[in-house]
């Protein structure tokens, strides 16, 4: 490039919108991490008659609260793939929502890597955005995060 005029003649380059392929292991599944809040869960997608397997028992089992089974089915439902797909997870830290909320994360992304065509559905539906909302530490000179001591003048 001698001087500025040439500028014109370079041609910009193409941004390219990111292709997703699928991504399936030797057994048919595919693999991902979930996480939310403290907890975080491993989960596998294979084509299956619908079984839910977290933690080596059934998911209604693990998550005996119907809010929880229902978060956790959210995806399946958004992807119309209720009952098509077996699900195994493995989630350790935190309380039962957030491994509930970290499952639903993983299971997310597994389908997406599993049938690539699902993730618009699934990215509109808001489940693939991990939840970064995590508990404030607690400060010095607090009771809490930030509950002050309890005020008396004498």
């Amino acid at each position: 490039m001698a001087d500025l005029s040439s500028l014109k003649d370079l041609a910009p380059a193409e941004s390219q919108a990111p292709v997703h392929v699928r991504k399936v292991d030797a057994q048919g599944r595919s693999y991902a991490t979930g996480k939310r809040k403290n907890a975080i869960a491993r989960v596998w997608v294979k084509p299956g008659s619908g079984k839910i397997i977290i933690n080596g028992r059934d998911f209604s089992a693990y998550f005996a609260r119907p809010v929880l089974q229902m978060i956790l089915q959210q995806p399946l439902v958004a992807a119309a793939r209720t009952g098509q797909f077996d699900i195994i997870a493995t989630v350790t830290g935190g309380g039962l929502s957030g491994q509930a909320g970290a499952v639903r994360h993983g299971v997310s992304k597994a389908l997406t890597y599993f049938e690539p065509g699902l993730r618009p559905v699934l990215k509109k539906g808001g489940f693939l955005t991990r939840d970064s909302r995590v508990v404030e530490r607690k400060k010095y000179g607090k009771a809490k995060a930030r509950r002050s001591f309890q005020f008396s003048k004498r």
